[in-house]
């Protein structure tokens, strides 16, 4: 009954066994091994974009900030929602890595960025007055910090908002697999074909020991963030080990079947919910938010249900019958037996 996060999973044996195969012998380093030249082509054709580039690094921070600051100038605004991941989760990573951009919210509801108040922010951003920080570029979090996920639509609608205003568009995309299942469309649909000029699609929480890819569709921007990746200490030496968990996830589909399978475990969860708790956001994917009486958490907690209170800050404090929310996400290795139980207990 493990659903605190995605990251707590281990790695399918078809990816333990393609690091196992990378060791053998020698290979170059720095990204020049054979396999991150097939990791290129794989995320070339899955996406459509033959001339994309292409860059691993090993954590969602690093991935998010070195493809801002290679769009972002320090005086520019990076546009994102109140919950955005890198508002809310790294600990000011974008604003090391741009040298000081700034993290500018636009409203929506259910971690979504509205298209009325990202058009009411730009038409207020200053842009020319020196004594303001200048528009620099929208970032998005598919799926977002609630849970919830944004259409290929939806992104676009947005997007075309920043372009008309001469801004780049980003894409935070740690669970861009399990948007791209659920929402049934193709990767090009979800990213460049919506106006996205630079997507980090993540591997981590999707079965990869720490392997998250920057696919930057603008190629004319890839040297400067080779230069940053390298100046910002995130060019592994020996990468062969990072292109071969990105081209095993990747061969024959197996990142979409992994994320259909949190996704179902996600829907099989919030089915046995359903008049047991109050769910406080459309599911979008492989996480739910919900609300229950502090004594049923309380009984979770005994019988060993692992779950993060949300938001953190949240107390124990009060009577049995006041509420506690939670957060749970479901994993690629989570199972039928492992939801029953949860739901069994909750029952109880």
């Amino acid at each position: 009954m493990y659903f605190a996060s995605d990251n707590t999973s281990g790695m399918p044996e078809r990816i333990i066994d393609a690091i196992a195969r990378a060791n053998a012998g020698y290979a170059p380093g720095y990204g020049t091994d054979p396999l991150m030249a097939e990791v290129r082509a794989q995320i070339r054709t899955f996406f459509e974009a033959p001339e994309a580039e292409v860059f691993l690094v090993t954590t969602g921070s690093a991935a998010n900030a070195l493809a801002l600051a290679s769009y972002c100038p320090p005086w520019g605004a990076v546009y994102c929602h109140a919950l955005a991941h890198i508002e809310v989760d790294e600990c000011g990573a974008p604003e090391f890595y741009t040298g000081g951009a700034k993290l500018t919210h636009v409203a929506g509801e259910n971690g979504k960025m509205a298209p009325d108040a990202l058009r009411d922010t730009l038409a207020r951003a200053g842009r020319g007055v020196v004594h303001n920080v200048q528009p620099g570029i929208l970032s998005l979090t598919n799926l977002t910090e609630c849970g919830t996920r944004y259409t290929p639509d939806e992104i676009a609608a947005v997007s075309a908002i920043a372009k008309a205003h001469g801004l780049p568009v980003h894409l935070d995309g740690a669970r861009f697999a399990n948007a791209l299942a659920a929402e049934g469309c193709s990767p090009a649909e979800m990213s460049w074909r919506a106006s996205v000029d630079v997507l980090s699609l993540g591997g981590t929480k999707n079965g990869l020991m720490g392997v998250e890819a920057v696919v930057m569709f603008d190629p004319a921007r890839a040297w400067e963030f080779q230069l940053r990746r390298k100046r910002g200490g995130h060019l592994w030496s020996k990468h062969r080990y990072l292109s071969a968990q990105m081209a095993a996830w990747l061969q024959d589909g197996l990142w979409l079947e992994l994320a259909t399978q949190a996704n179902a475990m996600a829907a099989m969860l919030e089915a046995g919910l359903a008049g047991r708790a109050e769910l406080l956001f459309p599911r979008g994917g492989n996480m739910l938010f919900a609300r229950w009486p502090r004594a049923t958490h309380q009984q979770m907690q005994q019988a060993g249900a692992q779950y993060f209170l949300w938001p953190d800050t949240e107390t124990l404090d009060g009577p049995d019958d006041a509420p506690v929310s939670a957060r749970m996400v479901c994993s690629w290795n989570t199972t039928d037996a492992q939801v029953e139980q949860f739901l069994g207990l909750m029952a109880g």
